[in-house]
Order: structure tokens, then C-alpha cells, then sequence
């Protein structure tokens, strides 16, 4: 008879699973470290900003995905992912223009895009902050770094 294999319980929880995006497709997602990220131009606890149509299902699937790499960031053990809803607009893909308006209000305050971002480094401003208010944006994103 072979030797028994040790059991143990974590004692931190891996996922936790709210209600949040129950019936919202489309929304926006932010990724946020435990500790804060050197910037360009400051500290933020924001890793990655990222949209999905397709709700709940997208959304572990992109989180899951993205895992790795921010866990690979030097000192980065776990992390939280906060969710954006706007109203929706007749033909305006609305979260989409979200996404772009925080990416670019994160660059613009930080100087460079979230550690995880890859597309959007050359992003130019279009008509985004005609849908938004900026300062609620610009707040929103402070009071995710701290």
C-alpha cells in the first residue's frame, strides 16, 4: 500500500463570484494589483483596463487568461477585478468608447498605459469625453489606484 497524499486548504480564497454582472453584457473591467505600480508619472494599482459584450462568461475567460501575466508583475500576488457600466445609446457601442476614454485618461494622468495593456499606446482622442465627464473618469481611475 502506497503512502497517503497531504491535503491542505488554502487560507485565501482564489475567486469570489458577486452578482455584479449578472444581466449586464456589456461592460468594462479593471484589473486592480494589491499594492501600487511605479508609473511614468506616479503610482497606480491598475493593471489592465478591458471591455466585453458578452458578459459574465468573456469575462473569466479574459481574466483567466490574463492571470499569468499580471501575476508576473514583480510583487504582484493577487489582484481584484472591478467592474464599469454605463447607459446604453442608440448606435453607440458605448462600452467601447468607455474602455478608450479610460485608457486615455489613464495614460494622460500616469503617462503610459496599464503593465498589461498592449494595444492603445497611440491611441488619439476622439469624440470619448463627449459621452463621459472627464473629472468623474479621472476620479474613478484615482480612486481605483489607491
Amino acid at each position: 500500500m502506497s503512502k497517503k497524499l497531504t491535503v491542505s486548504l488554502k487560507p485565501k480564497h482564489a475567486m469570489e463570484v458577486t452578482r455584479e454582472v449578472r444581466g449586464k453584457k456589456k461592460l468594462v473591467y479593471i484589473i486592480v494589483a494589491k499594492k501600487p505600480l511605479k508609473y511614468h508619472l506616479g503610482r497606480s494599482k491598475i493593471v489592465y483596463i478591458g471591455t466585453t459584450k458578452n458578459g459574465m462568461n468573456r469575462l473569466a475567460q479574459s481574466v483567466a487568461a490574463r492571470a499569468p501575466a499580471v501575476l508576473d508583475i514583480r510583487g504582484v500576488r493577487e489582484f481584484l477585478v472591478r467592474i464599469m457600466v454605463c447607459a446604453p445609446r442608440s448606435k453607440v457601442k458605448t462600452w467601447e468608447k468607455l474602455e478608450r476614454a479610460l485608457l486615455i485618461a489613464f495614460r494622460q494622468r500616469y503617462g503610459a498605459l496599464p503593465k498589461c495593456n498592449v494595444a492603445g499606446k497611440k491611441m488619439k482622442l476622439r469624440d470619448e469625453f463627449s459621452y463621459f465627464k472627464r473629472d468623474r473618469l479621472e476620479n474613478l481611475l484615482e480612486k481605483l489606484s489607491r
